[in-house]
């Protein structure tokens, strides 16, 4: 089968689907491959290197989706509502499109994609289970945001992070608070470690303790009642907003004496909870920094604006809507060996029949199946169409 990349087009990115090591991949496996022409060089992949490890050079976007069966994308229609919709006049039927694509978030762009007759497959939906690891993108995502997440907070804090002992005097170690032990939480946790701070970790599931000190990092403990936090596919799930209430009430002070504060908590397809109100910045000390992870589903902060820094009573909060894309080099490396993974697998596992190269997906297997948003005209996740079909 004929594997298409074509170049990101959502403002700001800079990640490309596959690398050339990827393209090797598939390569391998018997797929040709046709990248558009210019699709890796923001990340440090210039045209050449696809050559070399045999891939076709496609001169437009439009040549991609012509000629490929299958399009692999960063950022879908779902992810880029904005640009995105444009790929609708570019695909047809039996294509087979995967990548991030929303479709909790933005389930009209999978239907109208699934009215094209494609095979949608949503990274997003990847189930956490041991053996679709090496396919887990949104994990490899939240690695790259939750150690760019310190950095970025490092360079804006007027203060440094280690302790240090000089001939002005000591230095005391900065304090770093994580609200979520998630993936990004954990990379959060481990690179202000290996900064040089004093760390200090919440996350509503008990069971991440262990992996917080782990890292070297003091666990949060907060004395609140709850139902299980973790929800399906190893995800968190949405609480109500009492529970938030008392939780953020737990949380003042230690947001209060901090210097750094990252916010991991999202929740597939909803919008973040708030978790650090507007009081409990001012109550901080001045030069402080809040980094907020979960800026593009609202914010865990009440000032969070995605994209945009706010400064409030003295306290600097950033609110990046894609940190991965501005590690581009890296972000991509991990992005590509998890979707040609992922691909591979799904090809693997498919049958044969009528449509594009045969395609037939093997709704047996749980990470075809749950990955799967379209096929034959319409939405099959059955998450997608709870959320889709209401609004019908």
């Amino acid at each position: 089968m004929i594997v298409g990349v074509p170049k990101e087009i959502y403002p700001g990115e800079r990640r490309a689907a596959l690398v050339p090591a990827s393209v090797q991949l598939l390569a391998k496996a018997g797929h040709e491959v046709r990248v558009q022409s210019g699709v890796g060089m923001e990340a440090g992949y210039p045209d050449g290197l696809y050559r070399e490890k045999g891939a076709g050079i496609a001169p437009d976007r439009p040549s991609v989706f012509e000629e490929a069966d299958i399009i692999l994308q960063v950022r879908g229609y779902g992810a880029d509502a904005g640009h995105g919709k444009t790929d609708l006049k570019l695909v047809r039927p039996g294509q087979v499109l995967a990548g991030f694509h929303e479709p909790l978030s933005n389930p009209h762009a999978a239907g109208e994609l699934a009215k094209k007759g494609v095979f949608l497959f949503a990274l997003e939906l990847m189930p956490r289970i041991t053996r679709a690891q090496g396919m887990d993108a949104l994990s490899s995502m939240a690695t790259v945001s939750g150690y760019k997440a310190v950095l970025m907070a490092a360079d804006r804090l007027p203060r440094m992070f280690p302790l240090m002992m000089t001939a002005a005097g000591t230095i005391s170690p900065a304090k770093v608070f994580i609200v979520g032990a998630g993936v990004a939480g954990l990379q959060a946790v481990a690179t202000a470690r290996r900064l040089g701070a004093v760390v200090e970790a919440y996350d509503l599931r008990p069971a991440v303790k262990e992996q917080v000190e782990s890292l070297g990092a003091r666990f949060l403990e907060i004395p609140l009642e709850a139902e299980d936090a973790e929800g399906g596919g190893g995800y968190a799930k949405a609480m109500d907003e009492a529970f938030y209430k008392k939780q953020r009430e737990f949380m003042g002070r230690v947001v209060r004496d901090s210097d750094v504060v990252v916010t991991t908590a999202a929740v597939p397809g909803k919008k973040a909870p708030v978790l650090v109100t507007a009081d409990m910045v001012r109550a901080m000390r001045p030069g402080s920094v809040i980094v907020d992870l979960a800026a593009e589903r609202g914010g865990n902060c009440e000032l969070t604006r995605v994209d945009e820094e706010v400064m409030e009573a003295g306290v600097t909060i950033l609110g990046p809507g894609n940190l991965p894309a501005a590690t581009p080099y890296h972000a991509s490396q991990m992005y590509g060996k998890n979707i040609a993974s992922f691909l591979l697998h799904v090809l693997e596992q498919a049958g044969t029949g009528e449509g594009v190269g045969g395609f037939v997906p093997d709704l047996a297997d749980e990470i075809t199946r749950d990955t799967l948003v379209a096929k034959d005209g319409e939405v099959v996740h059955p998450a997608v169409k709870a959320v889709l079909e209401p609004e019908e």
